[in-house]
């Protein structure tokens, strides 16, 4: 059955587009350059879904949902940062490091969009805004953004 909501279909092509730029980010060899991209990518994701719902839009607050979000889950600020520090050891470390980044921050962008469609399609704003309510959800569409990476790029593996 074709999606009927007009704003649900752009929401999911802009996070699909957001998905795959942050996996080619995964692949800069410049650790700190990029999380830093990384995100700004997820920022702009935001931005994006903000203007598709109607929501203003604030950076500041847009970064502490972020942060707080993804900074949340132990398991993927761990992960995430594993395969950053695995770029830095000589020879195959990078090629690790790079695919580990790549599918772990492509799945970290997934599951941050999925999130906020969720809280803009139920009328809610930036303010209302509650990480500890969406944890669980975000966890789920984290797994779910891994499979969706690995669909579009075959051959990473967490």
């Amino acid at each position: 059955m074709a999606d009927t909501n007009p704003k649900a279909a752009q929401a999911e092509q802009t996070i699909k587009h957001h998905m795959l730029a942050a996996a080619g980010i995964g692949l800069v060899p410049l650790p700190w350059v990029e999380l830093a991209a990384l995100a700004g990518l997820q920022l702009n994701l935001l931005r994006s879904l903000a203007g598709i719902y109607g929501v203003e839009f604030s950076s500041q607050i847009g970064k502490s949902a972020i942060g707080a979000l993804v900074g949340s889950d132990l398991s993927v600020s761990l992960s995430t940062g594993l395969g950053i520090l695995a770029k830095g050891l000589p020879g195959i470390g990078w090629a690790v490091g790079a695919a580990s980044g790549a599918l772990l921050g492509a799945a970290s962008t997934y599951a941050l969009g999925k999130v906020f469609v969720q809280h803009f399609e139920s009328g809610n704003t930036f303010l209302t805004f509650d990480p500890d309510k969406v944890k669980a959800y975000y966890a789920q569409q984290y797994e779910q953004g891994k499979e969706e990476v690995r669909k579009n790029f075959t051959g990473l593996k967490p």
